[in-house]
């Protein structure tokens, strides 16, 4: 599959404020089996058994408190390799006695809970894309009841959780913001992701290459939530891999003529999305 390389646009890495980093840190390391590649007295890099960085910790002695009605992260989610590695880590959970959620959206089955500091988590396992049922340009979705009868099958309690395996992706991220129009003006019109779900007037789903989504949106907290600052607990910034120098200019392009603020510094493209996140372009 390359719903996570190139030449598909995907999401990379989630950088995350936070606001106690030793308090994140053993959360990341424990519960999901994170390791640190790079630390700094207030930032720390986690990485996968693979070596890849997926998430960026930061801490500010300003940082806020999480607030849930506020725009930024609704959660990130993590696609394991498989249905047994999801398995296993429901097993995990449960030896650590850690509630969570779960839902199965008939393309994925999916886990979710939340870290200390609030930040909305998903981990999940996609189906075989062939079981996927498209009608016309949107994919099919729901949210059922998880066969955890089935899921944990496949497993036996002898099987250990020890680390995030290798191959563990960004498999998407979910934004809760207040303004679907201009949030689809950023990430379809500016970006080009394509619509593959819409719920009414409440949440869009995007993907490229056909995947079931690589970036979605909500109004469930409402259109009048406060806006997210610099120093808030939440979603800073993300990176979006695109194919290409000339994709990279496209997206500069649409951007600034949507009305949106491109920087470019010190080798680096990034834009501000209607929710003040950070939205770093970089290829592969």
């Amino acid at each position: 599959m390359t719903f996570h390389q190139s030449p598909t646009m995907y999401v990379r890495d989630v950088t995350l404020n936070v606001e106690n980093l030793d308090r994140s840190l053993q959360f990341y390391k424990e519960v999901l089996g994170f390791e640190v590649a790079r630390r700094t007295q207030k930032t720390a890099s986690l990485i996968t058994a693979g070596g890849d960085v997926l998430l960026i910790l930061v801490q500010s002695s300003a940082m806020q408190k999480f607030q849930p009605r506020m725009t930024g992260l609704y959660h990130f989610a993590l696609l394991l390799p498989s249905r047994k590695d999801l398995s296993v880590f429901v097993r995990h959970l449960l030896s650590l006695g850690l509630r969570f959620g779960s839902g199965d959206h008939l393309v994925s089955e999916a886990i979710y809970f939340s870290d200390p500091d609030g930040h909305g988590i998903e981990v999940y396992a996609d189906r075989n894309p062939t079981s996927w049922n498209w009608r016309g340009e949107e994919v099919e979705m729901a949210t059922l009841p998880v066969d955890f009868d089935s899921l944990l099958s496949l497993t036996t309690n002898n099987d250990s959780w020890e680390k995030m395996p290798k191959g563990t992706v960004m498999g998407h991220i979910h934004l809760q913001v207040k303004d679907m129009e201009q949030n689809e003006r950023f990430y379809v019109e500016g970006l080009g992701y394509q619509i593959v779900s819409r719920l009414g007037k409440e949440a869009l789903f995007l993907s490229d290459n056909n995947y079931h989504h690589h970036v979605a949106f909500n109004t469930w907290a409402g259109s009048y939530i406060k806006d997210k600052s610099d120093e808030s607990v939440g979603v800073k910034a993300f990176t979006v891999i695109v194919p290409s120098i000339k994709a990279r200019r496209e997206i500069v392009s649409q951007l600034k003529k949507q009305g949106f603020i491109v920087e470019e510094t010190e080798g680096k493209t990034f834009a501000y999305d209607p929710s003040n996140i950070i939205v770093t372009f970089e290829m592969e």
